[in-house]
């Protein structure tokens, strides 16, 4: 290296002159870099867009099933409007002539209506006097003393009938359960281990 002054500004002056130029390597990677950012904004408008359209194919869609609903609801309705139909007609033939008998046959034929309908829907009766308590589908609220041990743990009476639509229970069966009567004599000489 030649540290003479004047050779010094000769070399300053004849690398000044010369353009800098970048190693052909690190051009490769600045245009690569390029390319992928050109191709991340092309795949975040696609998302965007993506997004977009998918928010409103969620809000069609639960537009969609409001309206199906609606509609399932009215169809239910007027089904049910033809039963309200027939005990007007009920009630006005009672009101015509006051014979018991005709008012129960015409009470009964539009309940029997009802229940069609309500089948039509996929409602069903549960088939609870006689059956094994099932907490699952029946609602004790009162128990039966018996003495017939077949008749322990069944539905003896019920109160309020139970329903399912389809598998799923609709309404419990309100019932009274058969239990066997506790031990007592009435005059309080039980032993403390009986009343346990």
């Amino acid at each position: 290296m030649d540290r003479r002054w004047w050779v010094q500004g000769a070399s300053d002056a004849s690398a000044d002159e010369t353009p800098a130029r970048k190693p052909t390597y690190v051009e490769e990677l600045e245009r690569q870099l390029a390319e992928k950012d050109e191709q991340l904004r092309a795949t975040i408008a696609k998302y965007r867009e993506a997004a977009s359209e998918f928010d409103a194919a969620r809000v069609r869609g639960r537009r969609d099933v409001a309206k199906e609903v609606e509609r399932g609801k009215r169809a239910i309705l007027a089904e049910l409007l033809e039963v309200v139909d027939n005990l007007d007609r009920a009630l006005d033939a009672a009101r015509a002539n006051p014979d018991i008998d005709t008012m129960r046959l015409g009470v009964e034929m539009v309940r029997s209506q009802f229940l069609d309908r309500l089948e039509g829907f996929g409602v069903t009766r549960l088939d609870a006097l006689g059956a094994v308590f099932d907490p699952a589908v029946h609602e004790a609220v009162t128990t039966v003393p018996t003495s017939d041990p077949a008749q322990v743990d069944r539905v003896l009476g019920v109160i309020r009938e139970g329903y399912r639509v389809g598998d799923d229970l609709l309404r419990p069966a309100i019932v009274a359960v058969g239990q066997t009567p506790k031990p007592d004599d009435g005059h309080g000489s039980a032993t403390p281990s009986a009343r346990a």
